[in-house]
């Protein structure tokens, strides 16, 4: 049997949304710049694909189609920073700030900022990764010249989801932007921009069922900013390149769709991570849940089980035709710590041994039974051949 459990990474597109671009591939593939009636056509869908994330995600004002998230972040956090420049202005003394557990697609730019000349200010999370808002606000506090505070809605390794409405309640006391990456969170939780009080978002069609090679980024109508790929204008002229119709065509039809997704990640899908959950927790020893129980996502586990490496736990889960991963797929080849579990201040023991396995709407109740038992015969493998186990290290589990 063939289990993908690593949705989190990317999932299998819907086929709604197959049908759709292949439509748009092979009859209707007008470039939207074009004036002849193939062009009108292309452009059409385009500015129809802009309402539907309007209304998908309660923004009112400009959406940026753009290649996927790790750019639509990059346009956030460079594009404000850069447009708070004025002539006199070389970058000394702005602020940004950011939640430690952020994806890299927000860290890498911030540490570029900080090397041309603006500070950044990286909060803390608790053992849940939540954020400290006393830590936000002193950091607001002791940085007057913030432009931008950034943080994810719901966090790609862990699941918690962040109380952003919070965050923008306080940020916006002191003058500064909120940004949130919502990748994770689109067609899984309701995002409602305009109730969070955020100035931008983040969204991605392939974290939800959509092509990959398509994003956006969505900033209310005051909010200024700065391109970073420059050419022919496109987007408002604050991201130059042809638009992928065929993948926004896409992304429209799985941003019209949103809400059923969300019903069924509710109804079908957090049914079935409970079943796993509950397995592993009660049946297998020395685990440890690494997320808020509460507040995450309805398709996301990650836990810690002691003696084991998390890459040798992948290596035999595949061996048994289960797709998993140990976080961050984006960063997966260069075999980098989670900087997340680093941030929850857990063990090495426990941040060595981490997976996640994240579900999707294609997952069935017969699929988590088989990944339920292989699972507990691979990890009673692994720990007897173990040097974690036979040196006696170890972790306090979490076990009911």
């Amino acid at each position: 049997m063939k289990v993908y459990l690593d949705n989190a990474s990317t999932t299998r597109v819907h086929d709604r949304v197959v049908d759709t671009m292949l439509d748009y591939m092979k009859s209707r593939y007008g470039n939207p710049s074009s004036l002849h009636y193939l062009g009108r056509e292309a452009k059409r869908v385009l500015d129809d694909a802009r309402e539907s994330l309007r209304k998908a995600i309660g923004i009112t004002g400009k959406v940026i189609f753009v290649s996927g998230a790790t750019e639509a972040n990059n346009l956030a956090i460079k594009g404000i920073a850069y447009a708070s420049r004025s002539k006199e202005y070389t970058g000394k003394d702005k602020s940004i700030i950011v939640s430690s557990i952020e994806h890299e697609s927000i860290l890498e730019p911030c540490k570029e900022l900080e090397r041309e000349g603006f500070k950044v200010t990286y909060l803390p999370v608790d053992p849940n990764a939540c954020i400290d808002m006393d830590a936000l606000e002193n950091a607001l506090r002791a940085n007057k010249d913030t432009i931008l505070v950034s943080i994810m809605l719901a966090n790609n390794e862990v699941g918690t989801i962040q109380s952003i409405g919070k965050v923008s309640e306080i940020a916006h006391r002191y003058g500064a932007l909120v940004h949130t990456d919502a990748a994770q969170a689109l067609g899984k939780i309701p995002i409602d921009a305009k109730g969070l009080g955020v100035d931008a978002v983040t969204v991605s069609a392939h974290k939800s069922y959509g092509p990959k090679g398509v994003g956006a980024l969505c900033i209310n109508d005051d909010v200024r900013l700065e391109p970073i790929i420059h050419g022919g204008g496109h987007e408002y002229g604050l991201r130059s390149g042809t638009q992928n119709i065929p993948a926004i065509a896409g992304f429209k039809a799985l941003l019209d769709i949103t809400s059923d997704l969300i019903d069924a990640h509710n109804s079908r899908v957090k049914p079935l991570r409970d079943r796993l959950e509950r397995y592993i927790l009660e049946r297998i020893e020395y685990t440890r849940l690494n997320s808020n129980a509460t507040y995450r996502l309805p398709n996301l586990i990650n836990v810690s089980f002691l003696g084991i490496k998390g890459e040798d736990l992948l290596i035999k889960l595949d061996e048994h035709g289960i797709a998993a991963s140990t976080g961050s797929a984006c960063s997966t080849l260069r075999q980098k710590e989670s900087h997340v579990l680093r941030a929850m201040n857990l063990s090495k023991e426990a941040r060595d041994g981490s997976l996640r396995l994240t579900l999707g709407i294609y997952n069935t109740y017969e699929e988590i039974d088989y990944v339920c038992n292989a699972l507990e015969n691979i990890v009673d493998e692994l720990r007897r051949i173990s040097p974690y186990m036979m040196r006696g290290v170890g972790f306090e589990p979490t076990n009911p």
